[in-house]
C-alpha cells in the first residue's frame, strides 16, 4: 500500500478513535472483513466487507494502476477525497441503525400509546440480545444478527398492523383469523376513495413491509459488527443495562407514570403465541356449542305462535352503538331524535319497547353480529361465520320459513356481489343493491339511502296486495363508515328511482376532509344515526299497520375515532308494534318505554336473543 494512503488511513483510524491494533486484538479471526468494512467505507452489508478484504490484499495481488492517476471514482474514492465528511455520514447512519432498532423494541402496538414516554424505556430483549451476539462464534453471530434484524422487521409490521385493527376493531390482529379481513379492508378503501386510492393504499403497505424489513435487517448487522469492533466497551455496557434492568424492575421504578424498565416485546409474543393456540382450538370449540339447540326439534305449528298473521321486520343499523346515545356531544341530538320518533309512533298507535344488547364485534364486522343475533351462537371471527354458514344451524329466519306461515325476504343494499350465505339464512328472495331499482349515487361506501331502501321494501313487498305474511331481514347502511357525505330525508312521494339523491350527495361533506378532524367525524356519524332513524321511523308511521312488528337494532358500535376510548359493545334494540298484545309477550323482559332504552335497562348477550324471542312468542309465552 502506497504510504499516502497509509497515512490517509492512519488519519481515518484516529479521527474515529478507533486504535487498528487494539481492535484487531479484540476482534475474532472470523470478523476481520466485517472489521475492515466499517473501517473503511460505511456499507452495511457482507458486499461492503468483500470490498473491503481486496482493499488491504497486498499491492501485488491487486492490479497495478497508473502513475500519478487520480482516486478511482465512486463512493470509495469519495470517501478518500472527503475523509471528515465520510466519518461524518457514518457515524451518522450507525446512530440511524442504533435508533432504528430502539423503534422497533420500544414501539407499541396502539396508537394511543404512541407518545414520548413510551421510548424512554430499557428493553429486556434489547439487553439480553445484546450479550448473545457478543457471546456467539463469529459464522453464528452473523447468521444470528440477520435473523434478529428479520424478526423485529415482522415484529414491527405486526405492531403496525395492530395499531390499524385497534383503530376500527378495537381489538389486534388475529394471524390464524384475520387475513381475509385484509381483503374486505382494500375494497372498503376502493369503495370509499375510488380504485386509484385502493391502487395507492395497496402499494404504499408493501412498500412499507419490504422497506421495514431490509432496513431493520441492515441496522441490525450494522450495529451487531460496531459492537464486535468494540467488544469491551459492548460488554461493559450490556452489563451495566442489564443491572439496571432489573434493579428498575425490582424496584418498580418509574417515570410519568411509565415502568422504566420492559419486557414488552416478550409478552407481546406470548400473547400471540395463546391467540395463535385459541384460534387453532375455537374450531372444535365452537363446533360443540353449534349442536346444541333448544329448538331443533320443537315442531312447526308450536313455533312463533303469539306472532301469526304479523309482519315482522327485523332491522340492523348499520353502527349504531350505546355511544350515541350515551357520549355527552351527540346524547342532546340523538335524544331528541329518539324521542321524537317516540312520540310520532304512539300518536301512529305504536307502542315501543327498548334495551342493550353486546355485539361480538366492534368497530366492524357487521355480518358476525347479524349471524349472531339470528343464529343464537356467538359469532366473533371469520372462522365461527363460515362453520356457521356451511352447517344445518336453525337461524330465527329459518324458524319463521320452517312455520310455512310467513314469506322470508332480505332487503340487503350492502350486498354487491354474489352472496353464497344468503341461502343458509333462508330468505325465500333477496334484494341487493342492483335489485331495489336504485338510480342515485353511492353515498361513498353506501350503495342505496336507507330511506329508498324502506321505500323500496314497501314497493316490492310490504305494499303487495292478497299477500302472505312477510318476515323480513333489512340492513340500513347509510350510517356506514366513512359517514360522509351523508343523505338527508326528502319527500318520500319525491324518492322516484333515487336520482334525486345526486344533488344531495353534491351538497354533502367530503370523506377526506372529513377524517382529518376526530370531532367532524363524530359529528358527521352523529348525523348518519339520525338519518338511519328518521327513515325507519317516519317508514313505520307511513306504512305500519296493525300487523306491523318492528325489531331494529345496531349492528356493533363505530370505530374508535368515535367511541374515544370506551370499551363498551353495547347496542340499543328496541321492539315496536301497535297491537298489545305483541309487547305483553315480552312483559317480563323489563325493558324500558319508548325507543331509548334506560341507562340500566337489561343488558343481553346478542347471541341469548333467539332463543328469548322463539320462547316468548311460542306456546310457552301464554
Amino acid at each position: 500500500m502506497s504510504q499516502e494512503a497509509t497515512e490517509a488511513a492512519t488519519r481515518e483510524s484516529e479521527e474515529a478513535g478507533t486504535p487498528g491494533a487494539v481492535d484487531t486484538a479484540e476482534a475474532d479471526s472470523g470478523d476481520d472483513a466485517v472489521s475492515s468494512a466499517d473501517t473503511d467505507s460505511s456499507a452495511d452489508t457482507a458486499q461492503a466487507s468483500e470490498t473491503s478484504e481486496a482493499a488491504d490484499e497486498p499491492e501485488a495481488a491487486r492490479p497495478a494502476q497508473p502513475s500519478g492517476s487520480t482516486p478511482r471514482p465512486g463512493w470509495f474514492g469519495w470517501r478518500r477525497r472527503f475523509p471528515r465528511t465520510a466519518q461524518g455520514v457514518a457515524v451518522g447512519t450507525t446512530v440511524l441503525a442504533a435508533a432504528l432498532l430502539l423503534f422497533a423494541l420500544l414501539v407499541p402496538n396502539r396508537l394511543e400509546r404512541l407518545g414520548p414516554d413510551a421510548f424512554f424505556r430499557l428493553p429486556a430483549e434489547g439487553i439480553l440480545l445484546a450479550g448473545l451476539l457478543l457471546a456467539v462464534p463469529p459464522r453464528s453471530r452473523r447468521l444470528l444478527s440477520v435473523a434478529s434484524g428479520v424478526f423485529l422487521g415482522l415484529l414491527t409490521v405486526l405492531k403496525f398492523v395492530d395499531m390499524g385493527f385497534y383503530s376500527v376493531l378495537a381489538r389486534p390482529f388475529d394471524l390464524v383469523l384475520d387475513w381475509i379481513l385484509l381483503d374486505d379492508a382494500a375494497e372498503f378503501v376502493r369503495e370509499s376513495f375510488g380504485r386509484t386510492g385502493q391502487v395507492l393504499a395497496v402499494v404504499g403497505v408493501i412498500v412499507l413491509l419490504v422497506a421495514v424489513l431490509v432496513l431493520m435487517t441492515l441496522a441490525m448487522v450494522r450495529v451487531t459488527n460496531l459492537m464486535v469492533r468494540h467488544r469491551a466497551v459492548a460488554t461493559r455496557t450490556t452489563l451495566v443495562l442489564g443491572t439496571a434492568w432489573i434493579t428498575c424492575m425490582t424496584l418498580s421504578i418509574q417515570i410519568a407514570g411509565v415502568p422504566l424498565a420492559t419486557k414488552g416485546n416478550a409478552e407481546f409474543v406470548n400473547n400471540r403465541i395463546d391467540q395463535v393456540q385459541a384460534g387453532l382450538k375455537d374450531g372444535r370449540i365452537f363446533e360443540k356449542q353449534a349442536s346444541v339447540d333448544a329448538f331443533a326439534k320443537t315442531p312447526p305449528d308450536q313455533l312463533l305462535t303469539g306472532l301469526r298473521g304479523k309482519d315482522v321486520l327485523f332491522t340492523f343499523i348499520e353502527s349504531y352503538g350505546r355511544v350515541a346515545i350515551d357520549d355527552p356531544a351527540m346524547a342532546p341530538q340523538i335524544d331528541a331524535a329518539l324521542e321524537e320518533g317516540t312520540n310520532s309512533l304512539k300518536a301512529a298507535g305504536f307502542q315501543s319497547r327498548s334495551a342493550w344488547l353486546e355485539a361480538p364485534v366492534t368497530g366492524a364486522g357487521s355480518w358476525l353480529a347479524h349471524s349472531t343475533f339470528l343464529s343464537g351462537l356467538w359469532i366473533k371471527n371469520q372462522q365461527r361465520y363460515r362453520s356457521l354458514t356451511t352447517s344445518d344451524r336453525a337461524t330465527l329466519n329459518s324458524y319463521f320459513r320452517k312455520t310455512g306461515a310467513w314469506r322470508t325476504v332480505g332487503i340487503v343494499p350492502g350486498v354487491r356481489r354474489a352472496w353464497p350465505e344468503g341461502k343458509f339464512f333462508a330468505l325465500d328472495h333477496i334484494y341487493d343493491s342492483e335489485h331495489l331499482g336504485y338510480q342515485g349515487p353511492y353515498f361513498s361506501w353506501t350503495p342505496v339511502p336507507d330511506q329508498f331502501s324502506l321505500e323500496a321494501f314497501q314497493r316490492l313487498e310490504h305494499g303487495k296486495k292478497n299477500r302472505d305474511p312477510i318476515m323480513a331481514e333489512i340492513i340500513l347502511a347509510s350510517s356506514h363508515n366513512p359517514w360522509s357525505p351523508i343523505a338527508r330525508m326528502v319527500d318520500w312521494d319525491d324518492l322516484g328511482d333515487g336520482s334525486v339523491f345526486h344533488q344531495i350527495k353534491k351538497e354533502g361533506t367530503d370523506p377526506k376532509e372529513v377524517w382529518q378532524d376526530p370531532e367532524r367525524v363524530r359529528t358527521e356519524y352523529r348525523r348518519a344515526i339520525e338519518y338511519s332513524l328518521d327513515s325507519l321511523t317516519e317508514w313505520v308511521e307511513r306504512y305500519g299497520t296493525d300487523d306491523t312488528v318492528l325489531v331494529f337494532l345496531g349492528d356493533h358500535q363505530p370505530v374508535p375515532t368515535v367511541t374515544a376510548g370506551s370499551t363498551s359493545k353495547d347496542v340499543p334494540v328496541t321492539i315496536v308494534a301497535r297491537d298489545p298484545k305483541v309487547l305483553d309477550r315480552i312483559a317480563e323482559w323489563n325493558w324500558t318505554d319508548g325507543l331509548k332504552p334506560a341507562e340500566n335497562a337489561p343488558t343481553w348477550g346478542m347471541d341469548r336473543f333467539r332463543d328469548r324471542f322463539l320462547t316468548a312468542y311460542g306456546p310457552q309465552g301464554g
